[in-house]
């Protein structure tokens, strides 16, 4: 069953409202898993892209070395230190940790 998750976010109340119908028809049958993706991609925030400016302020304000955020991320370290000097970028997993962390603190993968 495709629902929201609780740490997504709708972009507005109206669309949380419409997001909310939604799960609950998709709940009891009436709208199948192709359409309620479709409501999700409508009214939910995207996942925001992190550059290697951004990685580095993440991982600094959580006082974290390169090594921990790669392990608490469960990638490699030269994979994290990819990211930071701007040679790769998060993939959508990973991105998806990244804003988590961010929102809601280190607290929330571990």
């Amino acid at each position: 069953m495709t629902t929201r998750p609780r740490s997504a976010k709708a972009k507005s109340r109206i669309l949380e409202a419409v997001h909310d119908t939604a799960a609950d028809l998709h709940r009891l049958g009436f709208i199948d898993k192709r359409k309620m993706r479709k409501y999700d991609a409508l009214c939910l925030d995207p996942v925001p892209e992190y550059d290697a400016c951004r990685i580095r302020a993440l991982r600094e304000s959580l006082q974290l070395s390169q090594a921990v955020l790669a392990s608490v991320l469960n990638t490699s370290l030269s994979t994290v230190r990819k990211w930071e000097i701007g040679d790769k970028k998060p993939s959508g997993p990973s991105q998806k940790l990244l804003s988590l962390i961010e929102r809601k603190g280190l607290e929330a993968v571990l």
